[in-house]
This record gives C-alpha cells, structure tokens and sequence, in this order.
C-alpha cells in the first residue's frame, strides 16, 4: 500500500449532517512556475495546517503521463546531517520491534516541481528510502531539522526524506468515490480514514538490480515516469480489489504535503471506475493482496466530496494526504469524460 505502511484518508465512517457516506462496508477479521519545498510553515497561515499544496494543476482536467517528465539526479538526494544518522538507525529499529513486520526499501525523494505553461510538469527526484523517512520526516527532531535546512541551504526540507507517495481520488460508475479506513497494523496514521495509495517504487523502473543497490545512474525518467503513473493503478487493484481493466489511465491532479510529517509529499491522481459502488464493494469484501492494509470502505458522492471540507466533522476524519487531494479535485475538477 502506499506510504510507507499505509495512508490516511477523508470522510467520515458514520453519517454525518450532510449525509456525505453512501455506504460504509466492514471487511471482517499558466507560465512557467517553480515549485520548490517549502519554508516552515507559520502557524494559522492556510486555511488547514495539516496540508498545503506544493504543486497543482490548471483546472483543464489534470496532466497525463505525456505531460510529465523526470530529472532524477544524486543532486536531487537528501542532504546528509552526520550528527543525526545515528538517530536515523536507532529510530528504526525501535520501530521495527513495536512493528516487526515494517520493511525498508527503496523510493523516489522529491526536491522539486516545475509547471511549464500548463502543459508540461517536470518533477526533480532523487532517490530515498522508508528507513530515512521515519527518521527524518517523522523524527522528534523534524523541526530543528527543517530549521537547520533553511539555515544550511535555504531549504526547510534539505535533510528530509521526502519520499514521493501515491493517492488516487477513485470515482466510480454511480458518481461516488472511495475512502478506506486503515488498518492497526500500518506503520502511519492507524485506524484513520484514507484514499488509496502508497508510493511509485524505483525497483519497479529498473531490472537485475538488487533494491538496496538501486542509484540514480540505473533510472531513466522515462521509466520513473511510467512507474509513478502505474503505480497508482496498482495500489488501487492491490488495496480495493478491483481489476486494472475496470481503471481508466490516471490523470495527474497535483502534489500535496503533508505537515504531520515535516511535509511529506504525495502525488494525487484522478482515476475513474467501471464498476459501481455496490461492485466496488463486493469485491472489496472478497479481499485483495493488500487487505490487512484498511478494515473498512465507504462511498462519497462527488457532491458531498465538494463541499466536504465544510463538515468540519467529517474533515477532521481526514488524514493529510486525503485532504490534499480533496483540495486538488476541487480546484482542477476532471471531467468523467476526460
């Protein structure tokens, strides 16, 4: 699943005043613009400090993979803080015994993110992994961290992992779309309520090489940029249970950051479905390869999604990543027909 262990997600499990949840099912057991990573951000500056958006599309329907391209270089690769990576290999392994079953590997680190003209999104990456991410980003120290990035590079996230995750606003035949809720076993954001996703993995663009030997100069980015754009699709089949043939091609909507997590960023997509809700449910019951990920699915009506950040009840369920990708549908809004 996507991040690292799993993600958050929008919209409450129970009915709520705008009568937002359809259906909650349990499973038993412009010119060019330059977007670099942020400075700190100040409390109270946006409307909710939990997200912001790095980059997003113009509200023309989102970018396609044609759209997209990647300048992936060891430049691009998180800073090396010496007086910290003993921390770094300490946190690990504390969170490897409360969680034996986490895993380190391999991801894509963003540094950067230019929109040229509304036409053409180039994204700089370099290369990172889950083990650096827990240490960095959801470190106790992420904050002097960021402070001492900006004092260092002028950059608040030179020495985080940053590593790329993937989420999909998934909108299904009857015009409703798909939150999960986590699971107690997903190493962030337990028990909160998700969109599916997880992350584009650089073992995935490259062949015959072992994950923990994987350096930029064995990565094209044409092939980083297939893997970002088929991953989604993956993470949807593996978390929802629904087959690729029921998926339309994704289309980009925009990056959000997440700040429960010194900004993490992810990579939210818009993404249609053959199948209905009922349809999505049935075959969510019957489980996929990465169920032990959520224990429940509920359905959102594109209407109730709109406006969802009004319910201030139903908002407050949303893990980060959800949010931002509410707020990139609502500005870009693809058409079904798109």
């Amino acid at each position: 699943m996507r991040r690292l262990g799993m993600r958050l997600a929008p919209v409450a499990v129970t009915p709520h005043a705008h009568g937002c949840v359809l259906q909650v099912v349990r499973r038993s057991g412009c010119g060019q613009r330059e977007c670099s990573p942020p400075t700190l951000p100040s409390k109270g500056a946006g409307m909710d400090p939990d997200v912001s958006l790095m980059a997003h599309c113009p509200p023309t329907g989102g970018l396609t993979q044609e759209q997209v391209q990647v300048e992936i270089s060891a430049e691009y690769n998180r800073q090396v803080l010496h007086s910290h990576e003993q921390k770094i290999a300490a946190i690990w392994q504390q969170r490897k015994q409360e969680k034996p079953w986490l895993f380190n590997g391999a991801k894509f680190r963003i540094h950067s993110a230019q929109l040229e003209g509304g036409e053409l999104l180039l994204l700089r990456l370099g290369l990172t992994c889950y083990k650096d991410y827990l240490g960095t980003n959801w470190a106790p120290e992420a904050r002097l961290l960021q402070e001492r990035g900006v004092a260092d590079f002028g950059d608040s996230q030179a020495y985080l992992a940053e590593p790329l995750g993937v989420g999909a606003m998934l909108h299904t035949a009857d015009d409703c779309f798909v939150f999960l809720r986590r699971s107690e076993r997903v190493a962030e954001a337990a028990a909160q309520v998700d969109i599916p996703g997880g992350h584009a993995e650089p073992k995935a663009a490259v062949k015959g090489i072992p994950e923990d030997s994987i350096q930029v100069q064995h990565l094209s980015g044409e092939l980083v940029v297939q893997e970002i754009f088929s991953s989604i699709l993956g993470e949807i089949r593996d978390e929802v249970n629904v087959p690729l043939e029921s998926l339309s091609r994704p289309l980009l909507l925009g990056i959000a950051r997440n700040h429960r997590s010194a900004g993490r960023p992810s990579a939210e997509f818009y993404v249609r479905c053959k199948l209905t809700s009922e349809e999505v449910r049935q075959r969510y019951l019957i489980g996929g390869v990465e169920a032990h990920e959520s224990t429940s699915i509920s359905f959102v009506k594109r209407e109730d999604v709109l406006k969802l950040e009004e319910d201030v009840e139903s908002w407050r369920e949303l893990c980060p990543s959800a949010k931002g990708a509410i707020q990139l549908y609502t500005l870009v809004r693809p058409s079904r027909a798109s």
